[in-house]
């Protein structure tokens, strides 16, 4: 791989990783927990479309972390450490397992409803996603 399409993959996944981990800080901190605070006659349709727009947001962003994520553990740049970079990927791993087996469905049983224990769940189970994020965060400042 040229220095050029180094560097390009390098600032995608640079970009995506912390736009990601920005992201996930203020869905942690603030979107989450307003998720109690919404009238529960609205809520179903709230939380519905809540989730279909925020595949809009979050999808693109992950594909292109996950896409140069596994480009770089399979061409790994010169001077950062096969280490660091399966670290990162490892992290990545446990972030989308997160999603497809604990948050996603937690979101797919408030689409009936609120549910304050399935809310909780939702809440406390995203500090691995939150934390994941942050640790890649660094990870990948340190690629860079």
């Amino acid at each position: 791989m040229n220095d050029e399409l180094v560097r390009l993959l390098l600032q995608a996944h640079l970009a995506s990783t912390l736009f990601m981990t920005g992201l996930i800080w203020f869905v942690q901190i603030v979107h989450y927990p307003l998720f109690a605070e919404t009238g529960r006659a609205e809520f179903a349709g709230y939380e519905l479309r809540h989730s279909r727009l925020t595949t809009w947001v979050v999808g693109p962003a992950m594909i292109v972390e996950a896409v140069t994520a596994a480009l770089i553990l399979l061409q790994p740049p010169p001077g950062v450490s096969v280490s660091l970079l399966v670290s990162g990927f490892v992290l990545l791993v446990i972030i989308w397992l997160s999603t497809a087996l604990v948050q996603v469905p937690c979101h797919h049983a408030l689409t009936r409803g609120f549910d304050a224990a399935v809310h909780r769940r939702l809440v406390r189970s995203n500090w691995v996603r939150t934390i994941g994020w942050s640790l890649r965060a660094l990870i990948v400042l340190s690629m860079v």
